[in-house]
């Protein structure tokens, strides 16, 4: 009786959490005790006046508890739920044209690249360090049609510990650009390999993703194969939808016999509750309906939509329907791979929709850094496991210090804890980023061994 847990704490941290939950957008948990397993999960998140009660049961000494300074805090990792690993050559640059221009002049010649895969290890090794740094500590990405380097994306995620899914990309259309398709019949047979690959390597938190292109990419063959893999194998789905009104009206015309872009999917057993489809700029509101029923997400990316001149997303109206949301980078299309421009982007485009009287109401910073957050764990069926700071989910966090050395901005006395949270969110930057951990391991700063 009253004997210490058996368990071992791997980490025991003493300061200020913040967080999102199911009630609250973010709640600012200071003088706080939070311990984490040698399993990775957290043990316990309690007042410090609890630490007596807790020493007890899980049986450390005060001398083991790491306190954090005041100008420190705790924030759960960030989720990306869209981002293009093989553009990240390109992030930063070509975003001069509308999105079907931009793909055959930009993306596919880039794309057909990654056959090469000395070419592919460079670029999917710094885009992985990169965005870990940035503190995407979950990402969902697309690679490219070429399997042996999609597995290799697979392989280089794991070494550096980092949460995701990854998908081969699917498309047995490009008259854009003929060098970049494959065959119906080779695309399914590949994914099929790429899938098989991914899960026999029984990775401890990387998952493959099936993923078509988008509508204009893919025969409905393709599609309807593809959704028979999705049922076989109770895997997750990725893809674009509604992103311009150019790519509506060639889907239209491609498959006159669907309602809508969302019933091509759904027809053909890819819209599913472990889906998540990029933009949605112009989703009916029958379409939302259909997403709603079927526990479909999606994927906002503010800077593409913006950097492209895509269109909007009404996210205010996306969360009325109950749709699962969460934000992505879109790299390349939107320029910057730091989830953190995604949450600045997301209240500015819906600063604009307020302007525009689209909406009585913007989205706050608040809701931003929660469906950057929570939001995205949701969207990717993951917040059993992650998106905040409960008891029983793995430690994905960000240990942030808004008095760093290099910190690109200031900070005053006048300034209350949440006005300094603000700051860091609006100005702060992965030299605010002390410490990136998932499932409880420190992943940055990076290892010798990566």
């Amino acid at each position: 009786m009253g004997s210490p847990q058996v368990s071992a704490l791997a980490h025991l941290f003493k300061g200020s959490f913040v967080h999102a939950t199911g009630s609250s957008p973010m709640d600012i948990l200071q003088s706080h005790l939070l311990g984490v397993e040698e399993s990775g999960k957290i043990a316990f998140l309690e007042p410090v006046e609890e630490q007596e009660k807790l020493a007890k049961k899980w049986g450390f000494k005060a001398s083991e508890i790491r306190e954090l300074s005041n100008n420190e805090f705790f924030m759960p990792g960030l989720v990306d739920t869209h981002i293009h690993a093989p553009q990240y050559a390109f992030s930063g640059t070509r975003v001069d044209l509308p999105l079907l221009q931009w793909l055959k002049l930009y993306t596919y010649p880039t794309e057909t690249k990654y056959k090469d895969s000395d070419f592919a290890e460079e670029v999917y090794t710094r885009a992985v360090r990169r965005t870990l740094k940035n503190g995407t500590t979950t990402a969902c990405y697309f690679a490219t049609i070429h399997t042996d380097a999609s597995l290799l994306l697979a392989d280089i995620i794991d070494k550096f510990g980092q949460r995701a899914f990854v998908g081969k990309v699917c498309m047995d259309i490009n008259e854009s650009c003929p060098d970049y398709k494959e065959t119906t019949s080779e695309s399914i047979k590949e994914t099929e390999r790429f899938v098989r690959g991914v899960l026999e390597k029984n990775y401890a938190r990387v998952h493959p993703i099936v993923t078509p292109r988008f509508g204009p990419s893919c025969t409905e063959e393709m599609l309807s194969s593809l959704g028979d893999l999705v049922k076989a194998h109770d895997i997750h789905v990725q893809s674009h939808i509604s992103e311009t009104e150019e790519e509506i009206k060639l889907v239209e015309k491609m498959f006159p016999a669907y309602q809508n872009y969302t019933e091509l999917y759904d027809k053909n057993k890819l819209l599913t509750n472990k889906t998540i489809l990029a933009h949605g700029c112009y989703l009916s509101d029958e379409e939302l309906k259909l997403f709603t029923l079927r526990g479909a997400a999606i994927a906002h990316c503010p800077n593409s939509n913006m950097a492209l001149c895509s269109g909007f997303l009404n996210v205010k109206k996306v969360l009325e329907y109950n749709v699962k949301l969460g934000l992505g980078t879109d790299v390349a299309g939107g320029y910057s791979a730091s989830m953190f421009d995604a949450i600045r982007k997301a209240v500015f485009v819906s600063n604009i929709m307020k302007i525009n009287k689209d909406n009585e109401e913007g989205l706050t910073l608040k809701e931003a850094f929660r469906l950057a957050t929570l939001g995205g764990s949701q969207a990717l069926g993951l917040d059993a496991v992650i998106g905040n700071f409960e008891v029983g989910k793995e430690f994905d966090a960000l240990l942030i210090n808004t008095k760093a050395s290099d910190s690109p901005f200031d900070l005053f006395p006048s300034d209350t804890f949440e006005d300094i949270i603000q700051k860091f969110l609006y100005l702060g930057d992965d030299r605010n980023i002390e410490e990136v951990y998932v499932a409880g391991k420190p992943v940055v700063p990076f290892s010798s061994s990566v």
